[in-house]
């Protein structure tokens, strides 16, 4: 893919930050329809005709398998929904873990599994946002679940390459959004990162 005009794309994790940033620019760059998929759609902002609104839950497979069903004309998934819950490792229960593997690592490989054929029908791309964390130590629990998702891009490109699918990884650092209100460290401004992000798609 060199261009993202005229493509059907499906953003997860819509409403806010990062998520919002993405369906905002990519209506920049012309796209045909944005489904813009959150766990409550009346947080979406609809007011181009051409975002759709769409109830998704990641970690819920009737509603993976829902979603599909409406948005059957994707040619680019962006796998951005994703939540922090800054536990540490070593803590006996496993339950945030468990939250933030669900979110983070099942529900991405959910909807790529789910969409794949239909977004190789159209040599499209799936993107994974993951995190810097992924590669350093400093994480906690969330750290291990972006390296998994991180891992798992890799598992993808190998088997969705050679059928023209384009898997892209996005490592961030802290970027200016409600999940990184728990620091007062420099962050990215979102539209800065979601810029370099879809440059990235449409130069290869």
């Amino acid at each position: 893919m060199t261009s993202l005009a005229d493509q059907t794309v499906l953003v997860t994790g819509a409403n806010r930050g990062m998520g919002r940033e993405y369906v905002a620019q990519l209506l920049g760059r012309g796209v045909t329809k944005v489904y813009a998929a959150a766990r409550d759609p009346r947080t979406i902002d609809g007011a181009d005709p051409r975002v759709v609104p769409l109830q998704l839950d990641v970690t819920d497979a009737t509603s993976v398998t829902g979603a599909a069903a409406v948005a059957s004309d994707v040619s680019v998934l962006i796998n951005n929904a994703g939540i922090y819950r800054a536990t540490s490792v070593l803590d006996p229960d496993t339950s945030k873990l468990r939250e933030e593997l669900e979110t983070n690592l099942f529900g991405p490989l959910a909807m790529a599994s789910t969409f794949a054929d239909r977004i190789a029908e159209s040599y499209g791309v799936i993107v994974n946002v993951a995190s810097i964390l992924a590669w350093t130590p400093v994480g906690a629990r969330y750290g291990v679940s972006k390296a998994a998702m991180g891992r798992a891009k890799y598992s993808m490109r190998t088997e969705l390459g050679p059928r023209g699918v384009q898997v892209v990884g996005v490592y961030v650092g802290l970027v200016d959004t409600d999940m990184a209100k728990f620091t007062d460290y420099p962050k990215s401004d979102p539209a800065d990162v979601v810029r370099q992000v879809l440059d990235g798609i449409e130069s290869g």
